[in-house]
């Protein structure tokens, strides 16, 4: 913790300033990051790089010691280079260093020692925090990764607004898992054709209990002579005008009018939200008032939505 309130106190200052700089060299590049570091730091490089790529920036790691036996091939030209060292003398690094100089490749460093050989030769530096290590021996990497981590990870949201990195952009690089899941939209999900429980606003409601009964969705819409959505009957209306006239009332005077909508394209996880928020088990998609679906909170679980 106290290690994060001086990361938060040094972005105040030059480092600030500094990691706005890598953010354009970033978004200026043609080509990809490429992430290095040695250890612990290397660990931290991995997940940059990873959360990098998932996230609309092009980015893999390259290991340090690899690099010096030909995976500096893997560099060109149009690339960032992202190098993690803690104390910035990290010697594996050298070569990847002097490929970048030689071929005048940006170079950010990531380091808490300005004046180290990664530091000097860096065309945008990131200089840490001098933290102490939350080991009681001041040794073990754990607050200084922590922070490596953070700034990573800073990196990464900041080029996601940068670059206007949409959820549509997530969904196409998470296509697994209960990321994807979120990432579906409402027209994935929802029944459509025959399976929408519609009635028109003038059938009597002994018509509209067979259509709700036999879709099985606890309610129906309810269209105008145009075909728009105007209204919906649920288990509520049906208490609230139960007696001996209900079977043969009119659906317009006993529906529920302008029913809450959704539209094809909204995200899975926003509906399940409105589902939620409005306390409702069921939502009618449409498309300028016409329902082309519904869409019941049992469809977003059996997908993992919720």
């Amino acid at each position: 913790m106290a290690a994060m309130r001086e990361l938060t106190a040094a972005f105040e200052g030059d480092l600030g300033e500094a990691f706005e700089r890598a953010v354009l060299t970033i978004v200026q590049a043609k080509g990809r990051v490429i992430v290095c570091g040695v250890g612990k730091s290397g660990h931290i490089g991995r997940k940059l790089s990873a959360t990098l790529a998932s996230t609309g920036t092009h980015a893999f790691f390259v290991h340090p010691t690899e690099a010096s036996h030909g995976d500096l091939g893997m560099i060109a030209p149009d690339d960032v280079i992202i190098a993690l060292s803690w104390s910035g003398e990290t010697a594996e690094l050298g070569d990847v260093v002097s490929f970048s100089r030689r071929f005048s490749i940006p170079l950010i460093a990531i380091t808490s020692k300005p004046d180290s050989t990664l530091g000097r030769a860096a065309d945008v530096l990131l200089a840490l925090p001098r933290v102490r290590e939350s080991c009681p021996y001041d040794l073990a990497p754990t607050s200084s990764t922590l922070i490596q981590l953070a700034l990573g990870d800073a990196l990464a949201v900041a080029l996601i607004e940068k670059r206007g990195f949409t959820s549509a952009g997530f969904k196409v690089l998470h296509p697994g898992g209960k990321l994807a899941a979120r990432l579906k939209n409402v027209q994935q999900l929802m029944h459509d054709g025959s399976e929408v429980p519609l009635v028109r606003d003038d059938t009597v409601m002994s018509e509209a209990l067979i259509v709700i009964a036999s879709r099985r969705y606890g309610c129906c819409g309810v269209t105008d002579a145009d075909g728009r959505l105007v209204g919906i009957v649920t288990d509520g209306d049906l208490r609230r005008h139960m007696g001996p006239a209900l079977l043969n009332t009119p659906v317009r005077d006993v529906m529920t009018a302008d029913p809450i909508i959704v539209e094809p394209d909204l995200l899975a996880s926003s509906a399940l939200g409105l589902m939620n928020r409005k306390r409702i088990t069921a939502l009618f998609v449409t498309s300028e008032r016409r329902p082309v679906g519904i869409l019941h909170i049992h469809d977003l679980l059996r997908a993992g939505v919720a």
